[in-house]
């Protein structure tokens, strides 16, 4: 049986539509797996950042940053990576989104030594930590500052690549005291965007648990590029 395509049907529709097919078959054909090489690995293995993008059963969609200490990401083998879920603000906005969809994109980006990207795409599940611990014994348990992983994200890798560099900016690690786990406004950031005095724009939306997020856009006068993109 063939493989399937590399690639979404939105990503092949542009391409033909932007005549990028070669550029993008070279590109799928000696950058992207479906697993983690050792390089990868090794890569994994030494980031404190990660970037973990989400969206739930209809589409709605959240970036979120994840930090640990190097290993946090936890490569259980090749086709398997794990990291964990500390005490937060509450809102469980990835998880939730996970409940609803499987379907995550990490970005791990090396600000300092080598400048370079790798994106994991694949599909995760949540795992309490007694049960993973009791699964995969050599999980990590110096999560820094005294954090404690009460669940962890379980995923299964279906695209791994590189994200260029030419774009990266070179950052310096400088000491700093890390607040971890507190619960102090000031030290969390306070309120740094004026968000609590500031009036929702819907007035419809609510922030009463069950009721659902507005779907509606707002109307917009520009113009989509893509909107006769499927006309081929």
């Amino acid at each position: 049986m063939p493989a399937p395509p590399i690639g979404s049907v939105g990503e092949r529709i542009l391409q033909w539509k932007f005549g990028t097919q070669e550029r993008a078959t070279r590109f799928y054909s000696d950058q992207m797996l479906d697993h983690l090489n050792p390089a990868m690995i090794e890569f994994v293995g030494r980031q404190e950042i990660a970037f973990v993008a989400t969206a739930d059963a209809d589409g709605e969609c959240d970036n979120s940053l994840r930090t640990g200490e190097q290993g946090f990401m936890h490569v259980i083998d090749p086709r398997t990576l794990a990291y964990p879920e500390y005490r937060g603000n509450g809102v469980m906005a990835s998880l939730g989104n996970i409940a609803e969809n499987p379907h995550v994109g990490i970005l791990l980006v090396d600000f300092v030594r080598d400048l370079v990207g790798l994106h994991i795409n694949g599909c995760a599940r949540i795992v309490e930590d007694e049960d993973l611990r009791t699964a995969v014994p050599d999980l990590p348990t110096d999560h820094g500052g005294g954090r404690l992983s009460e669940r962890w994200v379980v995923i299964t890798v279906q695209e791994a690549y590189i994200h260029c560099r030419k774009h990266i900016p070179r950052m310096v690690p400088a000491p700093r005291h890390r607040c971890r786990g507190t619960d102090n406004a000031t030290r969390k950031g306070g309120d740094y965007f004026d968000a609590k005095s500031t009036p929702r724009q819907d007035e419809s939306a609510s922030t009463t648990v069950g009721v659902q997020r507005s779907a509606t856009p707002a109307e917009s006068t520009i113009p989509d590029a893509t909107a006769d993109a499927g006309d081929h």
